[in-house]
Parts: C-alpha cells; structure tokens; sequence
C-alpha cells in the first residue's frame, strides 16, 4: 500500500485520539493584529458559550484554555471597546506568567487583576488631567446647531474622557462616556465622531464612544479618521461621511475574506488548564 494512502487511514485514527471531536464554525469576528508575538483575534462569545464553553467570558488564551489555538488571544465581541484594552493587558499578563513561570491559572489571574487596577487609576488621572488642559468648547455641530438650548455657548468639559487609546498623524483618538456627551452636551451624537463635525470636540481629535462594541470600534476609528482626512481637503460632511461608509464596507469585505481562510475551531477533550505549560521560547 502506498504511504500517501496508508496516512488517510492512519491520520483519522490519530485525531480522534487527540480528543479532537468536533469543529465549530463562525467563530472569529475580527482580526487585531499582533501583540507581544501573539495573534489577536475578536471572536463570537455567544457561540463559544453555546458550542464550546458555557463559562467564556471577556477574553482568553491559549495557557488556560486548551481550544484556543496556539498562539492565539481570544477577546469577547460582547465586550465595550472600552474594556477591550484592559482585557487584551489580563490576558497577555495572565498567559506571560502562566507560560514563563508556569504559575496556576488563579494566581496569574489575580495578578492581572492587579496591573488592570493600576491602569484603570492611571488612564482616570491622564482623563481628568486632559480636561483640566482644555479650553472651553461650543456644544454644536458643523452647523452650528445646539441641540440643547438651555445650553451657554461656551462649556467646559468634565467627565467626559475615559481612556486614551493611540495618536495617528497628530489626531489624538480617545474613548469618551457617549451616554454623557448625549445626555450633557449633544443628544444627536453617535458612536464616534471628530471635531471638524462638532465643535464640542476638541481640535485634533476623534472619539469614539466608549459603549460601542470592541468588535466596532476599529472599524469606528478608521471611518472617522478618512471623513476628518476629507473635509479637512475641503469635501462636505455628506460626501466625506458616504466616502467612509463605502470605504468601511469594502474593509469589512476584506475581514470576511480572512475569516474564510482561518482554519475552524476545533475542541478538545480537555478545554481548560490550572497550571500553565512553561514555554522555552517565552519571554
């Protein structure tokens, strides 16, 4: 018999004693990049509760939980974007420990618990510090419009700011408490916006609205960065807003089409781990 025939009929037999029982479909959303070396993905945490393991949650990663591939940081699509960041740090902390000093699941746990602690004060300081900075701003928009007329024209923010994510070309993008900015300052603001389309934001920044999920807000960031890139080069806010929304719906295509050729889930017996694996290459 040759070898090329002998191995469709050893493999099967060799992955059903790997425990590898069945895949499931659907179940990456969003590909983040790399950190640390590691790949990033959002994935469907319904479906993972509904098909894998009923007690995911906020994220995960290939030390504590065996069908996580290799190399791979899970991050659940139910989660705020304003949680994203501090749960990508846990769970990069919690593999870190677990694979270089094979530490047990609870006690990496905590100690991420614990660097999430400390960056939730330090980004409150550099929030709170960042309005402190700013003058007073109009609450309208492009238009000029106030929509809450009780309003002076001039305000200062406070409360607004919650986390400052990345500086791109100058423009400081920042997670704000949307329910706030409706509530205090403009009911009609969405999930983002910058502050070529209301005057209330201040110059040289984008927010995007820290309620919105962390599966969006990539894609948030990127269509407020070119409709500010646009007007900014003179095109209105309506052709700089239909010129983003065309180019969200060709990079939401393109994340489709890597979804595609992502190898499927496949589960194990054994879905989760106490201690960790120690691992040579880390560190």
């Amino acid at each position: 018999m040759k070898i090329k025939h002998l191995l469709f009929i050893i493999l099967p037999i060799i992955l059903l004693g790997c425990g590898h029982k069945q895949t499931v479909p659907g179940v990456y959303r969003f590909y983040s990049g790399k950190k640390n070396g590691l790949d990033v993905w959002i994935v469907d945490g319904y479906k993972i509760r509904q098909s894998v393991y009923k007690e995911f949650l906020y994220g995960g990663n290939d030390q504590r939980y065996c069908y996580t591939p290799p190399g791979e940081i899970w991050i659940d699509n139910a989660l705020s974007c304003e949680e994203y960041e501090l749960t990508l740090i846990h769970e990069l902390n919690e593999r870190h420990l677990m694979a270089k000093f094979g530490w047990t699941y609870d006690r990496a746990h905590d100690s991420s618990l614990a660097v999430e602690l400390v960056i939730r004060h330090g980004w409150d300081s550099i929030s709170r510090s960042h309005e402190s900075s700013l003058p007073a701003v109009a609450p309208t928009d492009w238009t000029n419009r106030k929509e809450i007329r009780t309003k002076p024209d001039s305000i200062r923010l406070t409360g607004i700011y919650r986390i400052p994510v990345r500086i791109v070309d100058g423009i400081s993008v920042w997670i704000v408490d949307g329910y706030l900015v409706r509530k205090n300052i403009f009911p009609d603001y969405g999930f983002s916006g910058n502050d070529l389309v209301y005057h209330f934001i201040p110059a040289k920044e984008i927010w995007i609205d820290g309620q919105i999920s962390c599966e969006e807000m990539e894609y948030s960031i990127a269509a407020e960065q070119m409709e500010r890139k646009l007007m900014q080069q003179g095109s209105s806010f309506s052709d700089a807003y239909e010129a983003s929304v065309e180019m969200i719906r060709d990079t939401r295509d393109r994340m489709d089409g890597r979804i595609r050729n992502h190898p499927p889930l496949v589960i194990p017996d054994i879905l989760q781990r106490e201690s960790g694996l120690i691992d040579p290459n880390e560190k």
